[in-house]
């Protein structure tokens, strides 16, 4: 089983690292699934049990100079590691201004992801800093833990508004209430509420659009056969929500919510080369 890549190029690591910026403030730990072409950053606390999910996926060939990986076995060309993000955008950090950046999988004394950051110096030797991120190697019977979620069928699909301007009004509401709902429906519109003994607050959202979600295969989502004026809601955990929205260090080009109604908000970020679900469960 072995790691190892490079990044030069110093707009792919600036990116790479606000992307691990963003992971870190949605997840304490979190899998690693290294595949030939893409890197995945999977959050699994079961959603059924009132955890979040997340499911990041990143195409390698935008990031990295140089990628090689061999899994675990020749059927099985994967690897998947638990590690603590906070860790490795720690050790980012270090790297703003580098010449290059490689990681690799050792195992010295344990396994770790070995970040090494060879800094710009005046001489003509460069300095380099290296970062040791023990990693816990997932064994191959337990991957099946870490699939990508299924879509739920839901019952609407909107575009958020300006992932700002959301996350401002979402922080003044988490000072009055520990809970939000988020309720949308097919025209279009979308509003955050909060209700408590002393104050409700509504911020309404118009003319968001909401996606063409018929699928190739023709099989319609339940949303399909619904009033486009009806309601759909759940309320959530409002710092869930929060976390959500102050990680994004990437603006993504694209981003929507699905809601099962009372049950599940699940929220789909796209950028050019990164994809980021996230699945919030409704409070009973």
């Amino acid at each position: 089983m072995r790691f190892r890549a490079k990044i030069v190029d110093l707009a792919c690591l600036n990116h790479f690292s606000r992307v691990i910026n963003t992971i870190a403030k949605l997840a304490k730990t979190c899998t690693l699934r290294l595949t030939v072409g893409k890197l995945y950053f999977i959050l699994s606390d079961k959603v059924a049990n009132g955890g979040v999910g997340m499911w990041c996926e990143l195409c390698q060939g935008n990031f990295f100079d140089e990628f090689q990986m061999e899994g675990v076995a020749a059927e099985h060309n994967e690897i998947y590691l638990e590690l603590v993000p906070e860790n490795l955008s720690r050790a980012l950090k270090t790297a703003q201004s580098a010449k290059a950046v490689k990681i690799k999988l050792t195992n010295k004394h344990c396994p770790c992801l070995r970040v090494a950051v060879e800094l710009p110096s005046l001489s003509s030797s460069s300095r380099i800093v290296t970062h040791d991120i023990p990693v816990g190697v997932i064994p191959r019977r337990l991957w099946n833990d870490f699939r990508e979620p299924s879509v739920p069928n839901f019952d609407v699909s909107i575009y958020l508004p300006v992932l700002k301007t959301m996350k401002s009004v979402v922080e003044r509401m988490k000072n009055l209430s520990n809970s939000i709902v988020i309720e949308a429906n097919l025209s279009g519109e979308m509003n955050l509420k909060i209700e408590t003994d002393l104050v409700s607050v509504t911020t309404h959202f118009k003319d968001l659009g909401n996606p063409p979600w018929a699928s190739e295969d023709g099989h319609q989502s339940s949303a399909q056969d619904r009033d486009l004026e009806s309601m759909a809601e759940a309320r959530i955990d409002i710092k869930k929500l929060q976390q959500l929205l102050a990680g994004q260090q990437v603006n993504p080009t694209k981003a929507l919510c699905n809601i099962v109604n009372k049950r599940i908000v699940h929220f789909i970020l796209l950028h050019e080369d990164v994809s980021l679900q996230y699945f919030i469960p409704a409070l009973a």
